[in-house]
């Protein structure tokens, strides 16, 4: 498998553009750029049967996030907090950094 471009990374703030989850908005918690899908915290909650283990051992019904894909998910923008996509700027000091379409902020942390 080919991996896949994707301009969201683990920790950005993303909002839902469809699905039943379509508005929420939530943290990356996980990026899957192979399989083109990201892992969002509280978003696309599935239920996984577990069975008792050393570690849980009474098992039971435990609550996932379960990957979904990156084309029905949009960046928000730290500045302007409105869904956005992404630009890529040369920084002052030479580096590529991803920045927002609609207010030119600088997306990346640090």
């Amino acid at each position: 498998m080919t991996k896949k471009k994707m301009g969201i990374r683990r920790g950005d703030r993303i909002v839902v553009l469809s699905g039943k989850d379509k508005g929420k908005k939530g943290k990356v918690l996980q990026a899957l750029p192979q399989r083109g899908r990201v892992k969002v915290e509280g978003i696309n909650i599935i239920k996984k049967h577990a069975k008792p283990t050393q570690k849980i051992p009474q098992g039971g019904i435990r609550e996932i996030e379960a990957p979904l894909p990156v084309s029905r998910v949009m960046l928000l923008c730290p500045a302007c907090h409105k869904p956005t996509r992404i630009a890529k700027k040369r920084s002052a000091d030479g580096r590529w950094v991803r920045s927002c379409k609609k207010c030119g902020e600088v997306v990346d942390r640090g």
